[in-house]
């Protein structure tokens, strides 16, 4: 067998959850839909998974994620909010009358008030995680909402302050910046002030993991060292998990060996 090649092992189809698809209306009366995979397990809480872009979509097809999450007793919820595509071109551009940081965020929280409504899952025992823009959701969660709505929160190469994040950035990325939050931070900086999860950390009551690539070109670790100094003189705990040869994302199966277990760890403790 060649050595370089992917680990495989054997799946039984048995032991993976289905994707429900469900609905729910957001703030405005816009319908926004997800998947919810449940653990055939008893439940021990709740996993929002949000994926990165905006400009992507969360689809019912195999997520070693989801999957592993789902067999460590949690229910995972993968939302669809405003911006996402596959919804036709309106629902993906209406995310610009707001820009980062506006009723996207809002689509995710009713998501999760509807489970708990529901009866689909339990206040205080919901978490968010997600990769890059994912992460950026992950951040607003627990820097906006209290721990009955968002418990925990594990945001992967997240931005967190949205002018460090403009000029530490690729410049080709500078663009969509510029168009999501109507310039850049010299003619705007209010909203690049109020669209900035660190300008908030101070509200932060849940628990908090943060996880980065340390080769991650495009939101850069000068993200994690301006929030952890702000975390720190708020007096606000946090974990760090880093990867040093991870980029945006992390990829690597022996990486992901890592990550998905501590995700679960951090999760588990937080709703215990």
């Amino acid at each position: 067998m060649d050595e370089a090649a992917p680990e495989r092992v054997a799946l039984d189809l048995g032991d993976l959850a289905a994707a429900e698809e469900i609905a729910w209306e957001s703030v405005d009366g816009l319908e926004i839909r997800g998947w919810l995979y449940r653990t055939p397990r008893s439940r021990a809480g709740t996993v929002v998974l949000v994926h990165g872009g905006p400009t992507a979509h969360a689809e019912d097809r195999f997520n070693a994620e989801i999957h592993y999450l789902v067999s460590r007793g949690f229910d995972v919820l993968t939302p669809n909010y405003r911006g996402s595509t596959g919804f036709g071109l309106a629902f993906q551009e209406i995310i610009k009358e707001d820009g980062w940081g506006g009723r996207e965020q809002d689509d995710i929280r009713a998501g999760i008030e509807a489970l708990v409504e529901r009866g689909m899952a339990e206040a205080g025992k919901v978490g968010v995680t997600g990769t890059s823009y994912g992460g950026y959701s992950a951040w607003w969660a627990i820097t906006h909402w209290p721990p009955e709505i968002v418990a925990a929160a594990a945001p992967i190469c997240g931005m967190t302050d949205l002018v460090v994040d403009y000029h530490a950035t690729r410049p080709d990325l500078r663009p969509y910046s510029e168009e999501m939050l109507g310039g850049s931070p010299e003619v705007v900086p209010e909203r690049y002030r109020e669209r900035s999860p660190i300008n908030f950390v101070e509200n932060i009551r849940g628990k908090l993991l943060i996880v980065q690539g340390l080769q991650d070109p495009n939101v850069t670790q000068d993200n994690v060292h301006a929030v952890v100094t702000e975390l720190e003189r708020h007096r606000v705990s946090y974990e760090l998990l880093t990867f040093e040869d991870e980029g945006h994302g992390i990829a690597r199966p022996e990486n992901l060996r890592v990550l998905y277990p501590r995700l679960a760890d951090f999760f588990e403790e937080a709703f215990g």
